[in-house]
């Protein structure tokens, strides 16, 4: 099992593996929870008792079973301190079926994020640095839709922009799947290639830099947002292949920018002019909503003399080629098979971004606390 590294003792040190789970944060939200539950004013709230429901259902799944767990490996612990060393042998089967449990529930406790459910909405960028950064964007948007087909996941390519010499300026996409926000969003950031230029005659060493942008697909009735048409300016064009080839001989691709933010959005990922206005509407909407979450968020973080920084020098993984490694700086993780993981084998540096994300999460909650 990949990542199984994560937690594959846990069940050994259970009787301090409530805070590995954050299972005090989790039983004093379903309290909270249970208590809102109990309004009988909620139900006149049918959407609002919804979500209140389904996290409280969530919740309590995961507390009940960490609490059968912790009553099976207190019993298995007993056992083996008592065991000969042929029981011991029988009772082997016993310990990787509880590992196999732990890592589970383990990996359920890290999409904690809202919207972990929810299709993820993608865009990849080049740095500066012109074709050797657009070669990169290229590289990575391939990683990502490899990923996606590797793990059964269906994507909706929205609009590509191509590099003027070689590969993109830009790539957004949509993947759809069981967790397919939760599971990206750790590869959120910059993304740093170090590599010899194919683009270099004297194949001198290049730094090229993309950042990838990851959001959830909201449902539509969470999004409260008007978008005026005096707010909007629309242009259309003609769509786009690869090699800036026109697919069609209408201007079907559209492009919307929202003029009091800059927010922009391009689609041309069907020969309607009409659906691609809507779905870039649709887009735009989600853009516009996923803004002001981070704007409440980074005010949050500014109450808590806290500061975040997405910028070019503060990149989450670095990848280089010549020397045959990837590292997460985030995690410390590191790949030696490069090929590998642009070939879209991302799982484990996907699973070790979450637990660093959930770690963070609760470090942040006790310092809050204190």
């Amino acid at each position: 099992m990949k990542g199984e590294r994560l937690c594959k003792n846990y069940w050994k040190n259970w009787p301090h593996s409530g805070s590995i789970f954050d299972i005090p944060a989790k039983t004093r939200r379903l309290r909270e929870l249970e208590f809102e539950l109990s309004n009988p004013d909620l139900w006149n709230e049918p959407e609002r008792a919804r979500k209140v429901n389904g996290e409280a259902t969530g919740l309590r799944k995961l507390t009940d079973t960490y609490n059968r767990l912790s009553s099976d490996a207190q019993g298995l612990s007993e056992m083996l301190e008592m065991a000969s060393e042929e029981e011991k042998l029988e009772l082997s089967s016993e310990q990787t079926r509880l590992e196999k449990d732990v890592d589970f529930l383990y990996r359920e406790t890290l999409f904690t994020m809202k919207h972990a459910e929810a299709a993820a909405i993608v865009v990849v960028k080049s740095g500066a640095g012109g074709t050797e950064s657009q070669d990169w964007a290229n590289m990575l948007f391939r990683t990502y839709i490899r990923w996606a087909e590797r793990s059964g996941f269906k994507v909706d390519i929205l609009d590509i922009q191509e590099g003027q010499q070689a590969g993109i300026s830009s790539a957004e996409f949509v993947i759809r799947g069981e967790r397919a926000y939760g599971m990206m969003l750790p590869e959120n950031g910059v993304h740093r290639l170090v590599r010899t230029s194919p683009f270099d005659s004297n194949n001198r060493r290049q730094t090229s830099f993309a950042s990838l942008e990851v959001v959830p697909e909201v449902p539509e009735e969470e999004i409260d947002i008007q978008i005026l048409d005096s707010e909007v300016r629309v242009d259309v064009y003609r769509s786009q292949g690869a090699g800036g080839q026109g697919v069609n001989t209408t201007d079907s691709a559209v492009r919307v920018t929202h003029l009091p933010t800059g927010v922009m959005v391009a689609i041309q990922v069907t020969r309607s002019q009409i659906k691609n206005r809507e779905m870039a509407f649709q887009i735009l909407k989600q853009r516009l909503f996923d803004r002001e979450r981070k704007k409440r968020e980074d005010a949050e973080m500014k109450a808590r003399g806290q500061q975040q920084k997405i910028e070019w020098g503060s990149q989450i993984r670095s990848y280089v080629l010549d020397k045959q490694y990837i590292k997460d700086h985030r995690s410390g993780l590191m790949s030696h098979d490069p090929d590998a993981v642009l070939d879209g084998d991302l799982d484990d540096l996907m699973w070790a971004g979450l637990e660093w994300m959930a770690g963070k999460r609760v470090s942040e909650e006790l310092a809050v606390e204190d």
